[in-house]
Order: C-alpha cells, then sequence, then structure tokens
C-alpha cells in the first residue's frame, strides 16, 4: 500500500497486518484514499481495549487512531468539549474533574474483560462500542451526549456532522449513527460532547436479604420515584463475595446511589429510608467502587466463561431473573440490563438465552467469547432482516468500497 506521510509500521499489536498510525485528519484521509484505490481493507483501533468484541476482523491493514489525541477545545461553562478521536477517557476525565464537570453517559472500562489493562480506553472507542455505564439509567446513552463529529469516509473524504452547541437540529443527526457502531462506518477524527457538572456529594445505599423478584420489583419502584437515582443494581448471592459484599448463604441485595448537593442529598436520603424502613439498609462508604464494577462487568473478568448482556424493558426483568436460575448474572439499569455469564458451550447457551430474551421483547449481545464463537454471533442484536438491509444501506453509503472493519458487526457488514 502506498501511503503519503503519516507513519507505516510492520506489525498491528501482535498480527502480521501493516499498521497505518496517522497523526493527523489529513494524513488519515491521505491513508483512506490509498487504501480505496488498493481495494485494501482497513480494521480501525484506537488503544485497542476492545478489539476482541464483536466478529473477527479480517482486513488487509490496521488502521490505528492512537495518534489522533488531545483536547482540541473545552468551554467549561458552556458545557462542551471537543477532543480528537484517540485521546484516553483518562485525559479527559483529568481535564473535567479540575472542572467539577463529567462525561454524563459514564463511560465503562470493558479492557479487563478483553484481557487488557484498565484505564486504557479514548473517547472514539468509548463511543464507537456505546460503553455507557450506570449513570446512563439517569443520563441516557453515549448517543444522547454526542453533539458533533468529524470523520473520513470510504472514499478518503473528510466530513462533519452535528456542531459544538447543545441546540444545533438541521436534519438528520448522523453523529448519532457512530454511536455503537464498532467503527463499520469509518474512522473518526474529533469528537464534541455534552458535559455535566459533576454531583457535588454520593450516597450509596445498600439493601440486604432480597430475593431477585423482591430485589427487582424495589429498583423498579425507586426508578419511579422522583429521587432521580443515578444507579440501581442487583446482586444475587452467587455474585456477591465477587463484590466482597459477603453472601455466605444470605439472599441478593440491591445498590443504590443517589446524588446532589448536600440539601439535596440529605432530602433524597430521608425519602429512601422511608421507603426502605421495613427493610436492611445501611450506607456503603466505598459505594462508587462497586457501582463502577458492576457498570465493567469486572466479575467475569478473570473467569473462563462467555460473557453476555441482554437488554429488556425493566417491567419484565423478575420474569427474566426467574428464567436465568442456575446461571450467574446480576442486573444494572434498575433491571433493564442483565449481565449474565455462562461456559464455553456457546451455542447451547446462546439457544437459552435468545428464548428467554424474545419472552421479554429484549435484545441479547455476545460481549465475550474465543474468536472462533464470536465469529457464529453477530455484534449487535440485528431485529431481522429488515433492520440488517437497512444497516448495508447506511453502510454503502459511508463506506461503499466495504474498507473499514470488514465483517464486525454481521456476516458481511
Amino acid at each position: 500500500m502506498s501511503v503519503a506521510g503519516g507513519c507505516l509500521l510492520p506489525i498491528c499489536r501482535g498480527s502480521d497486518m501493516a499498521v497505518l498510525r496517522p497523526s493527523s485528519e489529513h494524513e488519515l484521509a491521505e491513508m483512506v484514499r490509498a487504501a480505496a484505490a488498493d481495494r485494501h481493507t482497513l480494521e480501525i483501533i484506537g488503544a485497542g481495549t476492545k478489539r476482541a468484541l464483536g466478529r473477527p476482523v479480517r482486513a488487509d491493514a490496521c488502521l490505528d487512531l492512537s495518534a489522533l489525541r488531545g483536547i482540541i477545545s473545552y468551554d467549561a461553562e458552556e458545557l462542551v468539549l471537543c477532543a480528537a478521536s484517540g485521546t484516553p477517557l483518562e485525559e479527559i476525565a483529568a481535564e473535567l474533574a479540575a472542572h467539577r464537570q463529567c462525561l454524563g453517559f459514564d463511560p465503562a472500562d470493558w479492557g479487563p474483560l478483553f484481557g487488557v489493562p484498565a484505564r486504557g480506553g479514548t473517547i472514539g472507542g468509548a463511543l464507537a462500542a456505546d460503553v455507557s455505564g450506570s449513570r446512563r439509567l439517569l443520563h441516557g446513552a453515549a448517543r444522547e451526549h454526542l453533539l458533533g463529529i468529524r470523520a473520513v469516509n470510504g472514499w478518503g473524504k473528510a466530513y462533519k456532522a452535528g456542531g459544538k452547541v447543545v441546540k444545533n437540529v438541521t436534519g438528520f443527526d448522523i453523529s448519532k449513527l457512530m454511536c455503537g457502531s464498532l467503527g463499520i462506518l469509518g474512522p473518526l477524527s474529533e469528537v464534541t460532547l455534552r458535559l455535566l457538572p459533576k454531583p457535588e456529594h454520593s450516597a450509596c445505599l445498600v439493601v440486604r436479604g432480597l430475593e431477585p423478584e423482591q430485589g427487582l420489583h424495589l429498583l423498579g419502584r425507586i426508578w419511579r420515584e422522583p429521587l432521580e437515582a443515578s444507579a440501581l443494581v442487583y446482586l444475587p448471592n452467587a455474585v456477591l463475595e465477587h463484590f466482597d459484599l459477603g453472601g455466605s448463604g444470605e439472599a441478593g441485595l440491591a445498590l443504590l446511589r443517589v446524588e446532589g448537593s448536600t440539601e439535596a442529598l440529605n432530602d433524597k436520603r430521608m425519602r429512601l429510608r422511608a421507603l426502605l424502613e421495613s427493610l436492611r439498609v445501611e450506607e456503603l462508604a466505598h459505594g462508587d467502587q462497586l457501582l463502577t464494577a458492576a457498570a465493567n462487568g469486572s466479575v467475569f473478568a478473570s473467569a473462563a466463561l462467555d460473557v453476555w448482556r441482554m437488554t429488556v424493558p425493566p417491567s419484565t426483568s423478575a420474569e427474566v431473573a426467574a428464567a436465568l436460575v442456575g446461571t450467574l448474572w446480576y442486573a444494572d439499569w434498575a433491571g433493564g440490563l442483565f449481565w449474565i455469564a455462562t461456559s464455553r458451550d456457546t451455542l447451547s447457551a446462546a439457544a437459552g438465552l435468545e428464548r428467554i430474551c424474545a419472552r421479554a421483547q429484549g435484545q441479547l449481545q455476545l460481549l465475550r467469547a474465543d474468536e472462533g464463537q464470536r465469529r457464529g454471533f453477530p455484534a449487535r442484536p440485528s431485529g431481522g432482516q429488515g433492520v440488517i438491509q437497512l444497516m448495508r444501506t447506511v453502510k454503502s453509503a459511508f463506506d461503499p468500497l466495504a474498507l473499514f472493519n470488514p465483517g464486525r458487526m454481521y456476516e458481511g457488514l
């Protein structure tokens, strides 16, 4: 592959692919144009922390965006930040913390699930994989916080979508398509995000002695209350020891987080305790760490198990939990998200989980498995042939030569 500018290296992190590492959007566009001319496919990576997510990619070269890094602009008063796509999340979080601000979608860190060190992900990777954490319950998913992008299409042309202000509604919001796309629509060069003030204080309460039906019902009840809970998690007995919360035969427990100013938080504490007066309640000093571990799937990081995520209407969560008896699981998002671990008989596990998911009208994602098993499963729930065809149409508009991350989402897509 002939490439003007940038850096062409001989290996791509343990593979025998050439790696292209642009240091600017201009170089990125040149590299994509060269790949298009030669009909060479490209695997897009940032820090590589989620490279084992989705179907395995077979490409001619690796497009490494890790050199596209740095905060481009940050308006703390307007709560808007623009950063290059390869900027580490840790770098962004540190800058925002200095101004008592944060990313509202609370990006989770799935790196350890895939055998790579924690805290290594980039902002572009977080958006491409849609790794929203526990605060998604209150503030919404990544796409709700993405205001605009700059990217390069399959012809090697740079383009922009969205803007740098919150009120920027002019036609279809193309930037939202990038969230959860796993890079199949092309490489991002920069992203603009809406920010939120960091809560002044938070309190994490634990309610012990809850069987699954009781615990999930409680989460749903609190979610419907005007308490603006920022995390509602249920942990069955089987996973308690992994969270250093005991276990030893007792029932499961619920973790509840509320946030706000001193006055607002005290009011929420009082209202919560009134709701929970007949239950075993205590406040945890290390509650945020436990909720982060739940959002990251850390329980399953070192286990030789396949890991699944099932999203369902919270109203069906008790039925889903009953159907998962004998399976290792826990629930986030007030029962709207189930983390599930199964033995590596992936096909057999999939059949059972798909039946449960279908009854709940939910969506099932195989998050982690070995390469051979991942090849047989879509990276995202398909929603049927009509949805897949729509995605093919969208893909062809951005990437007409099918250069980017071929086959990562579905077979041939």
